[in-house]
């Protein structure tokens, strides 16, 4: 049965993080008065962040997890208060491009892909490729630009945890991510990343429908020197699912 009871509370927005607005706009502890559960990044795009179960945590450019301060900018995020509506088993996975598949059937099938998601999927992790990054202190350098400095990638193999799955349709395009964006945190919470690609042994996937979202946009003067709709698909693309090189 559908239920419309979620709602996302975004901080800024893709486009302006793609063109290099890294500057704090809330927060941690502000963030998380807004929801428990969701992702984003730090300040001058200083680590990946995974919010889950109500708590903050920052991969950083080695892979390795730390809390996340509560004084800790946050130029770009989207929370929600999750709430599993739906809860589904799931087989062996042999790649990133299968979960989503799999995902966007369980969405479509809910009637939910002008919707927009949050899902957990809990599971053994036989690869996560996965990547993070250290900051940039640099003004409008583009975020494809700062992470070809700053990204490095890493591989954890045979590790249970985490996968935090945040779906945007493909309107809301440039607010956030189209289609499935997902970051990973380990059992233990010592490792994570935004995941480029993922093999799973077993797990469960836990559905959120959203049918609402408050954007909390910058109110600096610097926010409007931004040329928003400059931003483009490719690049965008090119950040969330874009090939790196290991270290």
């Amino acid at each position: 049965m559908r239920q419309n009871i979620g709602k996302y509370y975004q901080v800024s927005t893709l486009q302006a993080l793609a063109l290099g607005f890294s500057k704090s706009v809330v927060t941690v502890e502000e963030l998380l008065k807004h929801g428990d559960m969701g992702l984003g990044t730090f300040e001058d795009v200083d680590g990946e962040m995974i919010v889950l179960d109500g708590r903050c945590f920052r991969a950083q450019n080695n892979g390795d997890v730390v809390f996340a301060e509560n004084d800790r900018g946050v130029p770009f995020a989207s929370v929600c208060c999750f709430q599993a509506q739906r809860i589904e088993a799931l087989g062996e996975m042999s790649s990133i491009e299968q979960l989503k598949s799999w995902l966007t059937l369980r969405i479509e099938e809910d009637f939910g892909l002008n919707s927009m998601y949050a899902v957990r999927i809990d599971g053994q992790f036989p690869v996560v490729d996965a990547r993070s990054e250290s900051g940039t202190k640099a003004h409008h350098v583009t975020l494809k630009d700062a992470l070809s400095v700053t990204q490095k990638a890493f591989m954890f193999e045979n590790i249970k945890g985490s996968l935090v799955c945040v779906y945007y349709p493909d309107y809301m395009d440039g607010i956030n991510a189209a289609g499935w964006h997902l970051h990973f945190l380990s059992e233990d919470k010592k490792h994570g990343g935004h995941v480029f690609d993922i093999s799973l042994k077993q797990g469960s996937a836990s559905f959120c429908r959203i049918t609402s979202v408050e954007i909390r946009i910058p109110d600096t003067p610097a926010f409007d020197t931004y040329a928003l709709k400059g931003a483009s698909k490719d690049e965008i693309k090119s950040v969330e699912q874009g090939k790196h090189q290991h270290e």
